[in-house]
């Protein structure tokens, strides 16, 4: 057998096994007779690189899939990318005006040929680091947004949605992202609170000496002010209505009207109406039949409508309302506030309500099925508590704004008639446009194609049905076999833009739900709790990361602090921690393949040592099962690092480890089985590592990634328990410490009970020997005089060690005076009513917790010191 190298190198080794699996191709799957277990992979943005959030998507992911494989599932998790609208255009935009080119003057046809440059570039940058994370995907099925099939069914639904009378197009407010220039769906609105002020201005009554005094955030939309509304049972304004003011600075006559949707408790009372540029506004104004004036122009500059503030920035223009207010003494006065303002959240400047023609989707029909599916559990979600968050936005969903002001992405399948604005056909392509035009309008009709593109999501809704190929063949043999998918694992943050959504698409054209479970992962945030981001700079470079650690310690690190749905406060230490893992994983193999087979009969200590390590390895199997089948990975994780670094690195190899390097045949086939057993236990968190170190064990043939995934064996046929393992730890760790203090006692005692307890721990002795220099043990009803007693596990046990009783002694009085002063500490902060009344209730119960803990621990020592002082 071949040395193993002294130190571990992921960077060669883990280059080596993702190289090994794509040419061997065998993560390729067609349909067969077994059970299938699919996902399908969120598709990240061709807009740049992997981020961290990527990073965790995809290790639970690929820790799935790869359990499924090795459980017997024919399992296919299928990769892809987005296309992104407005975030790659945004990025193209960019990338352009680096090289002196204006988008404005290219053609569309111009500008496209330079965002599939870019996408070609950054989809290889993204797909080479997904590999270089280890990801078990089945690359031959990897799917694109904009694919030539994908997109004939982006296309092909439009055209039945708008045939179902669920499309259509409508003059209404919508969300403006004054930079990308573009509409907003409302879950592309991100909502701040903000430092601002709020302007108290005064409004001429006109014919009269007073004024009406409006309080508003934005002055400089003053200029499209036309009306004044009150609610109509205000008193202080009942005589007011149905007179007019004048709009300042503009000297506009407009109504004073009535309105019941106007707040009294707000401001003064009075509001400014603004049909143009507030959604509420809008509304009023149609009750009121008011004029609509909009003032600013698409990047949010004022327009000509706007007067004396054209031109200016809607922040210039903020400005020098405000100096002319001042100057005609029409500024009451200026109130410091915090408010909420939304954002685009592609591009993070504030986005402006503007009343535009655009394309809408009628969600409440497509909402029911997917509420109903989630409600009555068809569709699980994990954690529950997503459940809530869920119903509350489907129970209150609006319309989606799904056209776009933008070049890339699937262009609108609609084209308009003779130049008209109203007149237009709806079809899969221009030819078939044609033919639908020349019916109704003639043949010498000129059809122009709508200039927008359809919002990201509307691919993205399909992703489940598409990369099957359902809109072109849903009778296909491999949509039948490989949906409804398993699992869909993603983020919370995109529960409303793609899960929900996905719901209803499954339903509405599939009649079938797109996945049976969503597994929510948390945010990936900095030590500090801040979301990671590029601006805030505190986002680490992921390639660097697998450099610097290796990917299999980058996985580690991620998983080992993510919990199921909650946030996780990414600490490069963790990654420390996965790679020091690695080393330990490494080493003790390396010990384990330097010991020689012997021809000789096993002790009685390793066949003692092997039965208890048999009993723990199934015990654990069981564990992470049942963790894994609950999605709870990170604690399934966390048990085998323990189970591997603890029980069998540090326990297990101590107690079989030989004087001179050999071992019986029949041992050292059990340590190697043992060994095979905990790298497939491990296999879906570390891929790399434990695929290199199962091919170093010998008579390895395959791959561990297609090995059997190990299951429990019936615990009941061995005698041990979590109370015996815990006696034997505690014991070895207790005695240990005796020995370091230089007493040397040969006799370990253990006082007699129940005859099935003691039956679980004597199984046991050899290892106790094995691991210290304890000669013999034995059961007594009485320890002799002097000696000095511990409780390890549930069992008392003792040793006559005269040298250490007394310091004991004063040890546990010690801890007990310790343990006093922390219950009476913990004791007065739960008898504080302003701290019960004011903190979290999860922080009250831990302090409860922390009372009982700290009790019972306190009545061991006392019993301890007790003891110690009555023998």
């Amino acid at each position: 057998m071949m040395e193993m190298e002294t130190r571990y190198n992921p960077e060669e080794i883990e280059r080596k096994w993702i190289e090994e699996w794509e040419r061997a191709n065998i993560f390729h799957t067609e349909p067969d007779d077994r059970r299938p277990y699919t996902i399908v992979m969120p598709p990240p943005n061709v807009t740049g690189v992997l981020h961290m959030g990527h990073v965790l998507d995809n290790t639970l992911q690929d820790i799935l899939i790869r359990r499924a494989r090795m459980l017997g599932y024919n399992a296919l998790w299928v990769p892809g990318t987005d296309h992104a609208s407005i975030a790659t255009e945004a990025k193209v935009v960019a990338w352009l005006k680096s090289m002196g080119i204006d988008k404005r003057d290219l053609t569309r046809e111009e500008f496209l040929k330079y965002a599939w440059e870019w996408k070609e570039k950054h989809e290889n940058i993204i797909i080479t680091q997904l590999k270089k994370l280890g990801v078990s995907c089945d690359w031959q099925r990897k799917k694109f947004t904009m694919d030539p099939d994908m997109s004939w069914a982006v296309i092909h639904v439009f055209v039945e949605l708008y045939n179902r009378g669920l499309i259509y197009r409508d003059l209404k407010m919508i969300n403006w992202d004054p930079v990308a220039q573009t509409a907003l769906s409302d879950e592309e609105v991100v909502y701040k609170e903000v430092q601002g002020k709020l302007y108290y201005v005064k409004y001429p009554i006109v014919g009269e000496d007073g004024y009406i005094v409006i309080a508003t955030t934005r002055p400089e939309t003053i200029v499209a002010d036309t009306a004044i509304a009150v609610h109509p049972e205000d008193g202080r304004y009942r005589d007011l209505i149905g007179k007019q003011a004048i709009v300042p600075v503009i000297n506009r006559k407009v109504p004073i009207i009535a309105d019941e949707y106007v707040d009294p408790e707000f401001g003064t009372g009075a509001l400014k109406v603004t049909p143009a540029h507030d959604p509420k506004d809008l509304e009023i104004g149609r009750r009121h039949n008011l004029e609509v004036i909009d003032v600013m122009n698409p990047d949010a500059t004022m327009n000509e409508n706007s007067g004396v503030l054209k031109g200016l920035s809607r922040e210039s223009a903020r400005k020098k309302m405000v100096e002319m207010l001042k100057e005609q003494g029409l500024l009451e006065k200026v109130e410091d506030i915090t408010h909420s303002v939304g954002f685009s959240e592609r591009t993070d400047v504030p986005i402006e309500p503007r009343l535009s023609k655009q394309w809408f989707v009628k969600m409440k029909p497509l909402a029911e099925p997917a509420l109903k599916a989630v409600l009555e559990g068809e569709i699980k979600f994990i954690p529950e508590r997503f459940i809530n968050t869920y119903r509350q936005w489907m129970e209150n969903i609006h319309d989606w704004c799904i056209s776009r002001q933008l070049w890339w992405g699937h262009r609108i399948p609609v084209w308009y008639v003779n130049g008209s604005d109203n007149e237009f056909v709806v079809a899969h392509d221009e030819e078939e446009a044609y033919k639908i035009a020349r019916e109704k309008y003639g043949y010498d009709v000129k059809l122009e194609q709508d200039p927008d593109v359809l919002d990201t999501w509307f691919s993205s809704w399909l992703w489940p049905l598409s990369v099957f190929n359902y809109f072109q063949d849903p009778e296909n043999k491999d949509f039948k076999y490989y949906y409804p998918t398993t699992v869909l694992v993603t983020g919370p943050d995109i529960i409303f833009f793609w899960v929900a959504r996905m719901i209803m698409a499954g339903y509405a054209f599939a009649k079938e739900k797109p996945f049976h479970d969503v597994y929510f992962h948390g945010i990936i945030r900095d030590k500090l709790g801040r979301k990671m981001s590029k601006s805030l700079g505190n986002s680490p470079d992921v390639l660097k990361l697998i450099d610097d650690y290796g990917a299999d310690s980058l996985r580690m690190g991620v998983l080992m602090s993510s919990p199921a749905g909650n946030d996780l406060l990414f600490d490069e230490k963790l990654l420390e921690q996965g790679r020091n893992f690695a080393n330990k994983l490494w080493n003790a193999i390396r010990l384990v393949l330097s010991w020689q087979p012997a021809e000789e009969n096993p002790t009685e200590s390793q066949l003692a040592t092997i039965n208890w390590f048999e009993w723990r390895l199934n015990e654990a199997t069981r564990e992470v099962n049942r963790l894994m089948d609950q999605y709870r990975l990170s604690e399934a994780l966390k048990l085998l690092y323990s189970l591997t670094w603890d029980d069998f690195a540090s326990w297990f190899l101590e107690a079989i480890k030989p004087k001179d390097k050999r071992l019986p045949k029949e041992v050292i086939g059990k340590v190697y089985d043992f060994t095979d057993h905990i790298l497939r236990l491990l296999h879906p968190f570390i891929p790399m590592i434990t695929e290199e170190l199962w091919h170093r064990i010998p008579n390895r043939k395959g791959f561990i990634a297609l090995s059997k995934y190990p299951t429990a064996k019936d615990l009941s046929q061995f005698p041990f328990d979590e109370y015996s393992d815990r006696w034997l730890k505690e014991t070895v760790s207790w005695l240990r410490r005796i020995f370091q203090e230089g007493e040397k006692p040969e006799i370990l005692y253990i006082k007699k009970r129940e005859e099935d307890r003691m039956q679980s721990i004597r199984p046991l002795y050899p290892i106790i020997y094995a691991l210290t220099n304890i000669k013999d043990v034995k059961e007594v009803d009485e320890f002799p005089a002097g000696s000095l007693p511990a409780l390890t596990g549930t069992f008392l046990v003792a040793v006559e060690a005269p040298g250490l009783r007394e310091k004991e002694i004063q040890r546990l009085q010690r801890e007990k005076k310790r343990l006093g002063d922390l219950l009476k500490a913990t004791q007065k902060k739960l008898s504080n009513q302003n701290f019960i009344s004011r903190a979290p209730q999860h922080v009250v119960e831990r302090e409860n917790q922390k009372f009982k803990d700290i009790q019972a621990q306190l009545e061991m020592v006392e019993e301890q010191l007790e003891r110690l002082i009555k023998t």
